[in-house]
């Protein structure tokens, strides 16, 4: 998976890469069709605020997170993301299986007419 990593007010150091590396080699693992990921780390009111962008079968997903701190930032961000990945992936899969066939009420009905119970 590709890793692009911007930085508004923010100087991105090796040790930002790796760390973001190591972070999304989970998600990487459990989603091997993600082809590239957008990470922003912004610095804004004493505040570091981490924004995640990936496009996941045909649907935009996006995560983001502020705290005062930039690796929990970063954790809590990869969290909300990898979270959101899996309910996509929930979604593709329920859409796949076919839904039950109910009997309405007045078939259900009819039914037992037609076995002469009385």
């Amino acid at each position: 998976m590709k890793i692009n990593i911007s930085g508004h007010h923010v100087e991105v150091t090796d040790s930002i890469r790796e760390h973001i590396q190591e972070k999304f080699s989970k998600i990487a693992t459990h989603f091997p069709t993600l082809i590239a990921l957008e990470v922003i780390i912004a610095k804004e009111h004493g505040k570091h605020r981490i924004e995640l962008s990936t496009k996941y079968e045909g649907a935009k997903v996006a995560a983001s997170s502020t705290e005062e701190i930039m690796y929990p930032a970063i954790a809590s961000a990869t969290k909300k993301l990898d979270s959101a990945l899996k309910h996509r992936k929930g979604q593709l899969k329920a859409n796949l299986h076919s839904k039950p066939n109910t009997t309405s009420p007045e078939i259900a009905h009819e039914k037992v007419q037609a076995l002469n119970l009385g």
